[in-house]
């Protein structure tokens, strides 16, 4: 299975990519992923907090979400828990950049849980959804 879109990559820099194993262990994406997810659990937490704040998710929440959806099954054996976060934060930029997501969506979708490790496994489950139906 090939994950590409199915319009013209609006980002030169995107790439395909064959499985969501090797979406996760992209160190690039990771790097990009980790600012958007950071963008959206800061707007998740200034939304709970009704103040607008800065913040920064944990690789433990990243990689307990991880767990929960059943992702971490296919990631490599020896991975530690920064790993997994890096994966998580890969997995959510990517569909973002696939045009597949939005920040307002991720946002809401998160809002729907006062626990944050559920509020990203539910984001998660979506990623897997939009990502299958490539």
């Amino acid at each position: 299975m090939v994950l590409t879109p199915k319009k013209k990559w609006r980002f030169a820099f995107a790439r395909e990519y064959k499985t969501l194993q090797e979406i996760a262990m992209d160190d690039d994406l990771a790097s990009l992923g980790d600012a958007y997810t950071n963008l959206l659990y800061s707007i998740y937490i200034s939304q709970k907090e009704i103040k607008p704040k800065g913040a920064k998710i944990s690789s433990f929440i990243l990689s307990k979400a991880l767990n929960e959806v059943g992702l971490r099954k296919l990631m490599p054996t020896r991975m530690d828990r920064h790993k997994q976060g890096d994966a998580v934060e890969a997995l959510l930029v990517y569909v973002w950049l696939l045009e597949l997501t939005t920040i307002t969506e991720d946002v809401g979708t998160l809002a729907k849980h006062d626990d944050v490790v559920e509020a990203f496994s539910l984001l998660l489950e979506g990623v897997k959804k939009k990502l299958a139906s490539l």
